[in-house]
């Protein structure tokens, strides 16, 4: 008879246990860290401490992860009523860019916009590739990890040699992106490709929604 027979066999006679319940606490069985045997009752009380501890383990991970979403619902929270007080393109930015720095820990952000009808100076609306416009229109959500395009690592000057991980999302009136925004940072592992994007996400649509409450955004019509 296989092991997984006994086992399937047992399971389905648990009335077993309780007729030979004084052979049982007789049989004795290894003890993987003591280096000794036990008996089989004090071995599953063994497995079921075990088992236990893993369980309190995992809970505390999940408190832990429970707190910290608190932490960044509580800074999201913050930044969106801040975007409601600003009352310019440039405030909304302003806001922002502290926010994502001060608040938030991110060491560089690079936020680019096109918006045809907005005529400024500000550094934001700076002319892109059409690279950056391919990048934007395929960034149906957050990306994290590595990689970002020769010109979007120039966009943060001479501190781009340095960066090893970035945050990036498309901002968009409908499904239409008008801009993009990017976050990178020294450190390899403070973006990384398994790590959970939505408050990215959430981020992406306050962002978009905080600029066109200013602007209008008025795509430009395909040519014929």
């Amino acid at each position: 008879m296989q092991s997984i027979e006994i086992v399937e066999w047992l399971r389905q006679n648990p009335e077993f246990f309780e007729e030979f319940a004084d052979e049982l606490s007789q049989i004795y069985v290894p003890h993987s860290h003591r280096g000794q045997a036990v008996s089989l009752a004090e071995r599953q009380l063994l497995t079921l401490r075990e088992k236990n501890r893993a369980l309190e383990l995992r809970l505390s991970e999940l408190l832990q992860f429970g707190e910290e979403n608190d932490v960044t619902s509580d800074k999201l929270h913050r930044l969106t009523v801040d975007l409601l007080r600003a009352e310019d393109l440039a405030g909304v930015i302003g806001t922002l860019e502290y926010h994502l720095r001060e608040r938030f820990g991110v060491p560089h952000v690079a936020l680019r916009l096109w918006m045809p009808n907005v005529v400024g100076v500000l550094r934001e609306f700076e002319p892109v590739g059409e690279e950056v416009g391919r990048l934007a229109q395929n960034l149906i959500s957050p990306y994290c990890g590595p990689y970002v395009t020769e010109e979007v690592l120039g966009w943060f000057g001479e501190a781009g040699s340095g960066l090893k991980s970035f945050a990036l999302f498309a901002l968009r009136a409908g499904d239409e992106p008008f801009g993009i925004l990017v976050m990178a940072s020294e450190d390899s592992e403070r973006f990384y490709p398994d790590m959970g994007t939505l408050y990215l996400q959430r981020l992406s649509e306050l962002v978009s929604a905080a600029l066109l409450r200013i602007v209008r955004f008025e795509p430009v019509p395909a040519e014929v």
